[in-house]
């Protein structure tokens, strides 16, 4: 959705959209009820005839989105009772969960009424943050002992793992609580506001999340702007070069690796792929000299690198020798260079 339509839809109180889910191979029905004001969009989303819940995107003063939430009301049933649970948690606009916070007044308590103490909540944070948590794989009935609120002794053999590892994941008194959350944290809803961020994409949110600190945003942007050939959209070539250039050497060697070799072959692109290498940590170094060598280079740059070569490690010296070897024109200084390596 463009940020054009906004103000227009600001203007409409509220409306309802209807798609299909499966579950399990069998279709679920999702209606979701959109409602406005100036600052929060409300999706109103039902997943079935038992469950629906409040999804909110939060938006700047210019209407742009920033984050979702949920104020969010569970209960967490034990075996003999069924506690409420109050919390609001936030997840970017990919649905990465960020962090969660308690409405005013509320607490977390365990199985035996005992507040959370706050060991318990930064605990609690670390664990929602945890997205790849041996939760995933489990059901509340493979962590439970029947009857109680303490770890079952079969959870070695559902998942591998130690007793030990299993109660790192949890707080003492409060299984079904970390639980409960977690599979909330990442689940339904996730798809959900990566169909809503997607309504809102343009070339606008699309430079923002390249140049944002979010890796997420900028994986997301890229998979956008760099086409399956390699090829990169106009527009966002610069970019494109910032986050090569940057400090993060997974985006950087993401970027780099995903990128066309024909975005590199004018002069001008190869020479500041070599200023780059000059600044670069050593594996993206290394990263840049692989991606060299599927280039036709020109003669400055193969100069400047014949010249490097005694001033290189072995592996470093390896790649830049393959790549001079691969080039079908050489001046004569790098020929000169490049003999006189060899030779040695």
């Amino acid at each position: 959705m463009n940020y054009l339509f906004l103000p227009f839809l600001m203007l409409v109180s509220s409306f309802s959209l209807t798609g299909k889910q499966y579950k399990n191979g069998l279709e679920v029905s999702v209606k979701t009820e959109i409602k406005f004001n100036k600052e929060i969009r409300e999706f109103n989303i039902i997943e079935n005839d038992t469950l629906q819940y409040t999804l909110k995107l939060k938006l700047d003063d210019s209407g742009r989105p920033q984050y979702f939430f949920r104020n969010i009301f569970t209960p967490v049933c034990y075996t003999n009772e069924c506690k409420p649970v109050h919390i609001n948690f936030y997840w970017d606009l990919l649905g990465n969960y960020i962090r969660y916070d308690l409405p005013e007044g509320k607490v977390l308590t365990k199985v035996d009424h005992e507040e959370f103490k706050a060991e318990d909540y930064e605990k609690l944070q670390d664990i929602l943050a945890k997205q790849n948590s041996i939760f995933a794989d489990l059901k509340m009935e493979d962590l439970i002992t029947k009857g109680t609120d303490e770890l079952s002794d079969s959870v070695d053999a559902k998942t591998g793992a130690t007793l030990k590892t299993i109660k790192n994941e949890v707080i003492d008194g409060a299984v079904y609580t970390c639980f409960t959350l977690w599979k909330i944290a990442y689940g339904k809803a996730v798809a959900e506001m990566l169909k809503i961020t997607e309504s809102y994409k343009n070339d606008e949110m699309l430079h923002a999340f390249l140049a944002d600190k979010n890796y997420h945003y900028q994986y997301w942007a890229m998979e956008n702007v760099i086409q399956k050939d390699g090829r990169v959209l106009k527009s966002f070539e610069p970019d494109i070069e910032k986050i090569i250039a940057g400090k993060n050497l997974f985006t950087a060697r993401t970027a780099l690796q995903k990128t066309g070799s024909d975005f590199f072959s004018k002069p001008l692109k190869q020479n500041w792929l070599w200023e780059t290498f000059q600044s670069a940590t050593y594996p993206m170094q290394i990263a840049i000299l692989k991606k060299l060598s599927t280039i036709p280079l020109n003669q400055t740059l193969t100069e400047k690198i014949a010249n490097g070569l005694v001033v290189s490690n072995d592996e470093q010296r390896k790649l830049k020798l393959d790549l001079l070897k691969k080039q079908t024109k050489l001046s004569d200084k790098s020929r000169k260079i490049l003999a006189g390596t060899i030779d040695d």
